[in-house]
C-alpha cells in the first residue's frame, strides 16, 4: 500500500497587477496557511519520502514552509510539467516514483489537482488553496497507479476546518 498526498499551493498575492502568474508569491494568509498544513503532516504521522512541486513561487513556497513546518529533511524537486498540470501529469510523475517510496508529497494547481482528486475518491471534491488530500492506494507499486475507479481511501483537509 502507497499513500500519495496531494496538495494544492497555498494562497497567493494578487498585489502586484503586472506580475506573470508563475512568479506570484504567497500572501499571508498562504503563509500561515501552509505552515499550519506542514503541523498536520505531523500530526497525522504522515513523513514523505519525497517532495515533487511545481516551479510556480507559489507551489515554490508552499513546499519550503510545509516541508520546515513537518521538519522534513527529503530534497525538494521542482518540476515544470505540475504548473497548471492535468490529472495525467500528477500519475505519470507518481508512476515513475521509486519502489522504496512509500509516501509521496505532490505540490501544485487547480483545475487539474482538483480533478485528481475527485477522480480518485469517486466524488466530486473542492481543493482550495492548501488543502490537503491524503489518498491511501491498494497498489503495491507505483507503476501500478492508474486513474480507473478502484476503492481508495481518500481524506481532504482544508485549512479553514482545521482548530
Amino acid at each position: 500500500m502507497k499513500t500519495l498526498l496531494l496538495m494544492r499551493h497555498a494562497k497567493s498575492s494578487w498585489a502586484a497587477p503586472g506580475l506573470a502568474d508563475h512568479d506570484r508569491p504567497l500572501n499571508e494568509r498562504g503563509e500561515t496557511a501552509s505552515f499550519r498544513m506542514g503541523r498536520l503532516l505531523v500530526e497525522r504521522n504522515l513523513r514523505p519520502d519525497v517532495l515533487l512541486h511545481s516551479t510556480a513561487l507559489r507551489a515554490v513556497q508552499t513546499a519550503h514552509r510545509v516541508a520546515k513546518a513537518a521538519g522534513l529533511t527529503v530534497s525538494l524537486e521542482a518540476w515544470r510539467e505540475l504548473y497548471l498540470a492535468p490529472p495525467h501529469t500528477y500519475i505519470e510523475l507518481a508512476q515513475d516514483l521509486p519502489s522504496d517510496v512509500e509516501c509521496a508529497l505532490l505540490i501544485g494547481h487547480n483545475p487539474g489537482l482538483e480533478e485528481l482528486v475527485s477522480s480518485l475518491s469517486g466524488l466530486e471534491q473542492h481543493v482550495p488553496t492548501a488543502a490537503l488530500a491524503e489518498v491511501r492506494l491498494s497498489v503495491a507499486t507505483w507503476s501500478d497507479l492508474t486513474l480507473s475507479p478502484r476503492p481508495k481511501a481518500v481524506r481532504l483537509f482544508r485549512p479553514k476546518e482545521l482548530d
